[in-house]
């Protein structure tokens, strides 16, 4: 069947996704017996696929000139997960014997393989759609639906104990990853087809071999089908086992993975809490202390109002307080002098009329400035002017 031009991006993406569930089938199958490293043929093919997935229509950095420099997918990776918590890429940025962009790609896959983080650093980069759509172009996997399933495929891996060496020949970033699809294309026969097979072989030869002894033949038949039998049961039940277990594996770790992000959660919701009670509490008092303070003004106020009213009526009053206060004055002064007004005397009181004047009156009288009654009569050459 012909493939269309149109239709061939379309069918690459199905053949890219059918080969990464297939590589990851197979490492799962193969992890059973053996240690996953370098050297493992089932994981140099899944490194390969991811890698292709990874770069699928990825954009180049346009220079000055208008041209586009290659890039890899290290450097999205680098941008989209940079806030990942506890993330490597500090250390892999460090690694002295890593140089080139596309081996510090390759070290991140290995080492996120060993910390069983590979799903979750690709679901937190894809959640960034704006640092997606920067490195990616339209159509490229990482844009379309077939990243969520990516995601959900390499949660299984996490179940598999890898084991790498950063400094061998798989990290060479000038190696191109190719992608084996031979053994994903062979054909395997069905156990059903099998023992269908053998009863086909045990019908032919019982019908060939009829010139033989009949007790004898119906013996041997009856005994090879029934190894035939077990042989085709035990080979079905070990698939339904292995079929069982790579579920129970997949299922326990999408339960874990989905058990610490109900725990963040619950975490990130006490916390909200938290900071709204202290925020309600914090807005309480202050609402308090402000209620205290327009009650304090308030009573200030009052104060001052009661202080202007006062000092309205003493000024108001004070005029008269001043004149009572020089008619005293003056009757005390007459009193003192004993005799008929005199224009001095006259001339005293009308300058007593401010509390100043009568002030110095008292002075000059205690240094004896002023003349007693008695003085005043007995001394003989005072003269009428």
């Amino acid at each position: 069947m012909a493939v269309s031009s149109k239709d061939y991006p379309n069918t690459l993406k199905k053949l890219m996704q059918t080969a990464n569930v297939f590589s990851v089938k197979t490492l799962l199958d193969r992890s059973c017996f053996e240690t996953i490293d370098d050297s493992s043929p089932e994981f140099i093919n899944f490194v390969s696929i991811l890698e292709h997935i990874l770069g699928h229509r990825f954009k180049g950095q346009t220079t000055w000139f208008g041209y586009e420099s290659p890039r890899s997918f290290w450097d999205y990776i680098k941008a989209a997960c940079s806030k990942v918590p506890h993330n490597c890429i500090r250390s892999i940025e460090n690694m002295e014997n890593v140089r080139p962009s596309r081996a510090k790609g390759r070290a991140w896959i290995r080492v996120v393989l060993m910390e069983k983080r590979l799903s979750e650093y690709i679901s937190f980069a894809l959640r960034d759609l704006k640092a997606t759509r920067r490195f990616y172009e339209e159509g490229a996997i990482m844009l379309g639906e077939e990243a969520g399933l990516l995601a959900d495929t390499l949660i299984g891996l996490n179940t598999i104990d890898f084991s790498f060496c950063l400094k061998g020949e798989g990290l060479d970033g000038c190696c191109p990853a190719v992608i084996d699809y031979t053994p994903y294309l062979k054909f395997r026969q069905k156990a059903d087809s099998i023992s269908s097979d053998e009863e086909e072989m045990r019908t032919l030869g019982s019908s060939g071999s009829e010139s033989s002894t009949p007790d004898k033949t119906a013996t041997a038949a009856s005994i090879f089908t029934e190894q035939s039998n077990l042989v085709s049961k035990c080979k079905r039940f070990e698939q339904k086992y292995r079929m069982a277990l790579e579920q129970k594996d997949y299922l326990e770790e999408l339960v874990r993975l989905r058990e610490a992000q109900l725990s963040e959660a619950v975490s990130h919701n006490k916390t909200l809490q938290q900071g709204l009670a202290d925020t309600h509490l914090s807005h309480t008092l202050e609402k308090e202390q402000l209620e205290y303070i327009i009650l304090e003004l308030q009573d200030q106020l009052h104060s001052f109002q009661t202080l202007e009213q006062l000092s309205a009526d003493m000024s108001l009053s004070q005029p008269s307080l001043r004149a009572a206060h020089t008619l005293t004055l003056e009757a005390s002064v007459l009193h003192l002098s004993g005799k008929e007004e005199t224009p001095s005397l006259r001339g005293l009181c009308g300058s007593l009329t401010s509390v100043t004047s009568y002030k110095s009156l008292a002075s000059l009288k205690s240094n004896e400035c002023l003349a007693s009654p008695a003085t005043e009569i007995s001394t003989p050459d005072i003269s009428p002017s």
